[in-house]
């Protein structure tokens, strides 16, 4: 057990606080993770356990001009200069995409060589505007934001987006031309991603199965923007492929 993997794998935002099942004691509920500016801290609240630490990550832009407020708000259309080290590179790729089942050329996907990252372009108008980065080794954050558009990641085409939470799961499930899969990459819904969804007839919010309350709350948001607003009850993320899940989604797209 690496517990710098697991505190990876929770992608915790700016702000945001994860309490869990301790993974050194196995006690439930006692284990807290907290991302305060880019310092990560963790604490097991069992008086016999010793898990306890803290670790530096790097804030995203989103995150930045949040800090900011509303200053840097008005800074979101900057213009986007794809760094020379993003390069195609399907083998660095191939055990990344192998394993979910994607094709790298049909996304576009490019490999950072600086941070060992697969990147997904952000595409506004068939311009790169932005990206995303998904760490391919144990490097924090695991999912960095490249850039400065409110723009979501989205893949596929269609007049239903499927709100989901990462590209992969965005790129799954927009692979099928029958909806558009858009990542919002966060806890909350900007003003850019709800923008972006009002262009769609009918949104889905297919979130993790444990975010309830962020689920509820992305439906409240985008029912002031979208005309027809559904939710989609998971038993896992969609980037698994669960097939109950997908007969869900399909009976709920119709």
């Amino acid at each position: 057990m690496n517990i710098y993997d697991i505190i990876s794998d929770l992608s915790l935002v700016n702000g945001e606080t994860k309490r869990m099942t301790c993974p050194v004691c196995n006690t439930k509920n006692t284990f807290t993770v907290t991302n305060n500016m880019g310092s990560i801290m963790w604490n097991c609240y069992k008086a016999s356990c010793t898990a306890s630490g803290g670790t530096r990550t790097t804030l995203s832009a989103d995150d930045i001009r949040k800090s900011l407020g509303s200053v840097a708000e008005e800074t979101h259309t900057a213009t986007f200069s794809k760094p020379d080290w993003f390069v195609r590179d399907t083998k660095k790729l191939k055990p990344f995409c192998d394993e979910w089942a994607i094709d790298p050329q049909d996304l576009g996907l490019l490999y950072d060589v600086k941070e060992h990252r697969v990147v997904f372009p952000v595409v506004h108008n068939n311009v790169m505007v932005d990206a995303t980065g998904r760490s391919l080794g144990k490097r924090i954050p695991k999912w960095k934001r490249y850039g400065k558009s409110h723009l979501p990641y989205a893949h596929g085409c269609g007049k239903t987006a499927v709100v989901v939470e990462d590209c992969v799961s965005a790129a799954i499930v927009g692979d099928g031309g029958v909806y558009v899969g858009v990542a919002v990459l966060g806890t909350s819904l900007s003003s850019g991603h709800k923008k972006y969804l009002s262009q769609f007839s009918t949104a889905i919010i297919a979130l993790d199965p444990d975010a309830l309350p962020k689920t509820l709350q992305f439906a409240r948001d985008l029912r002031q923007h979208v005309k027809t607003v559904k939710i989609l009850y998971l038993t896992d993320d969609l980037k698994y492929r669960n097939p109950t899940d997908f007969d869900n989604l399909t009976t709920l797209g119709d």
